[in-house]
C-alpha cells in the first residue's frame, strides 16, 4: 500500500495541482487569514478596481472546511483524475484545455445577473464531475452505501441531495451546463457532423511541456535519493 505522499505524487498534474491549490485556500480562509470577499467574483471590482485576480481566485474556494468541501475535493482526486489519466491520457493539454474553457464558460454564465454566483469553484468541479460521467457512463457507483446508480446520473443525484440537504444548487447547476457545453462541442457535435469547432490552442501547450518537465525531475530526484538509501 502507498504511502499518504506517495499517492499524491502519483496524481497526474492538472488536478493535483488543481486540488493542491483549493485546500490551501480553504485553508488560509478558514484561518481567517484571508476573507473569502477578497478572491470573491464581483465584476464591478473587476472592471471598475481593476481586480482582474478576482477572475481567477474564485475558481479556488471550495467553501470552508465542512462535509462538503471534502465531498467536493474528493471529486477532483476522483474524478478529475481519472478523468485526467484515462480518457486525457497523453493530452494534458486537451484536459488544461478544458478546465479553462470550462472557466471561461462559468465567467461567461455569472455575467448574467440572474446566473450570478461569486465563487466557481464548486461549479468547475461539478464540470469535471460532468464530463466524466458522460465519458464513463456505465460505472457502478455507490451513494453513501445505501443506493447503487449509474454513473450517467451520478451528477443529478448529487444535485438531488444537495436539495434534500439544503444547499445551494445554482453552482451544481452552472458546473452541468458549462459541462455539457463541453461535451457537445467536443463530442456530440463531431459525431453528429464530423466537424470539430473546439480544439485546443497551441498556446496551452507550452503550460503543460513545463508541468511534464517538473514532473521528470522530481522523478528522477527521488531515483537518485533511492539509489543512495541502497
Amino acid at each position: 500500500m502507498s504511502s499518504p505522499g506517495e499517492y499524491y505524487h502519483s496524481l497526474p498534474p492538472i488536478t493535483k495541482a488543481y486540488g493542491t491549490v483549493c485546500l490551501a485556500v480553504t485553508t488560509v480562509c478558514s484561518l481567517k487569514l484571508l476573507h473569502p470577499a477578497y478572491i470573491a467574483l464581483i465584476y464591478e471590482d473587476v472592471f471598475y478596481r481593476f481586480q482582474v485576480w478576482r477572475l481567477f481566485t474564485s475558481f479556488f474556494f471550495l467553501g470552508n472546511f465542512s462535509i462538503n468541501f471534502g465531498i467536493r475535493l474528493l471529486m477532483i482526486a476522483r474524478y478529475g483524475v481519472q478523468l485526467e489519466q484515462a480518457t486525457f491520457d497523453r493530452r494534458t493539454a486537451d484536459f488544461l484545455w478544458m478546465m479553462i474553457f470550462g472557466g471561461l464558460t462559468l465567467l461567461g454564465l455569472s455575467a448574467i445577473p440572474f446566473l450570478w454566483n461569486p465563487f466557481l469553484g464548486i461549479s468547475l468541479v461539478f464540470m469535471l464531475l460532468y464530463v466524466w460521467s458522460r465519458e464513463f457512463p456505465n460505472a457502478q457507483i455507490n451513494i453513501y452505501g445505501l443506493l447503487n446508480i449509474k454513473a450517467f446520473y451520478l451528477p443529478w443525484t448529487m444535485l438531488a441531495l444537495d436539495v434534500i440537504f439544503g444547499s445551494p444548487i445554482l453552482p451544481d447547476l452552472l458546473g452541468i451546463i458549462a459541462g455539457h457545453f463541453y461535451y457537445f462541442l467536443t463530442v456530440l457535435h463531431p459525431l453528429s457532423t464530423g466537424k470539430t469547432y473546439l480544439k485546443t490552442p497551441r498556446w496551452v501547450y507550452p503550460f503543460t511541456l513545463i508541468s511534464s518537465l517538473v514532473r521528470t525531475i522530481f522523478l528522477i530526484t527521488n531515483l537518485k535519493s533511492l539509489n543512495h538509501s541502497h
